[in-house]
């Protein structure tokens, strides 16, 4: 069961042109889009934050020698896919690590709006939701992942991503529409 009287935030992460169709482009991230894009309209409607952190990579950056030149800073491939753009009252937070808390200033914007539990979208289940789950995690943020909301470049990488989250941060798996009817259920509580 999920949680209740808890204050969510949705937070999108790396759902970007160079990791959708572009650079380094994950197939299977098509298949998230369209939940993904429903999870985030029901926030909206719920009054729930929706808050992006993308990738906007410099030259310097470390990663770089991994994954090679991807989401640079300014450039289109650092974009949000047009399908899940953010509208007006989003939040968007640039990051140049796998973890979106990481010298970011999202903690501190999530405990400016009163948020207390996290539900983490996006881009790859086995790293940036990995390591920005450790960075919720250890800033005492109860965890939500939609599985039908996140994913990898592959299979074993999601499912494995999952189960790290699960065994290790007491993430709490879930889908769009568990969470969806949940918000509903506590806005007909009030």
């Amino acid at each position: 069961m999920l949680g209740g009287a808890m204050t969510d935030a949705v937070i999108v992460i790396d759902m970007l042109n160079d990791f959708v169709t572009g650079e380094i482009a994950a197939e299977r991230a098509q298949r998230i889009i369209s939940p993904l894009d429903r999870l985030t309209d029901a926030a909206r409607e719920h009054g729930i934050p929706v808050i992006y952190t993308n990738d906007a990579h410099r030259p310097e950056d470390f990663e770089l020698d991994v994954w090679g030149l991807h989401a640079m800073r300014g450039t289109e491939g650092a974009e949000v896919i047009p399908e899940l753009e953010p509208e007006s009252d989003d939040h968007v937070f640039e990051k140049r690590t796998y973890d979106a808390f990481y010298e970011t200033g999202l903690d501190e914007h999530l405990r400016s709006l009163g948020i207390d539990r996290v539900v983490l979208t996006g881009l790859h289940t086995n790293m940036c939701i990995r390591h920005a789950s450790a960075g919720a995690f250890f800033r005492g943020y109860p965890i939500l992942v939609p599985e039908d909301c996140v994913d990898a470049f592959t299979e074993d990488d999601h499912r494995s991503g999952l189960q790290y989250l699960d065994d290790v941060y007491n993430a709490e798996l879930t889908t769009a529409d568990e969470l969806i009817s949940e918000w509903g259920r506590d806005e007909d509580a009030d």
